[in-house]
């Protein structure tokens, strides 16, 4: 799949919660891990998914947060355990590659005052938080 989203992360739908409008996609990814999308009903249909289906979840690097804070609850359904793997610097924003426990990479894009407030370094615990509707689903024609 050619697109510009630098997170496209291979996984297998795990259960399908539909409602009136909006389904809630529960993935597993390939590390084991959980990972839920919210899409239309309307795009669920299109995409023919099921429960076992193979389907890649597409999320742009922009939509990741990263946190440092355990104390914290967070309504973000996406909270993956990873550590820092990099950390490329640029002027204004930093690109953080990440590797959750189950092994899977993910890119995001954070600015470089967060870098410094997080006190990010390769190493480094985080946690990756990524918002349900931000996770997009793709399946091979």
């Amino acid at each position: 799949m050619t697109i510009s989203a630098r997170n496209q992360l291979a996984a297998s739908v795990k259960t399908i919660k539909s409602g009136a409008v909006n389904d809630q996609i529960e993935l597993i990814l390939n590390g084991g891990e959980i990972l839920v999308a919210v899409i239309t009903s309307d795009s669920t249909q299109k995409l023919g998914l099921s429960e076992g289906s193979s389907v890649v979840a597409i999320f742009k690097a922009p939509s990741v947060i990263l946190s440092t804070d355990n104390d914290l609850i967070l309504s973000a359904r996406n909270q993956l355990q990873a550590h820092v793997e990099k950390i490329t610097h640029g002027a204004v924003n930093a690109e953080v590659l990440v590797k959750t426990i189950g092994g899977v990479a993910i890119t995001t894009i954070i600015t470089e005052q967060s870098v410094k407030n997080l006190a990010l370094e390769v190493g480094s615990a985080v946690n990756v938080l990524i918002k349900a509707s931000h996770v997009l689903l793709g399946v091979k024609k």
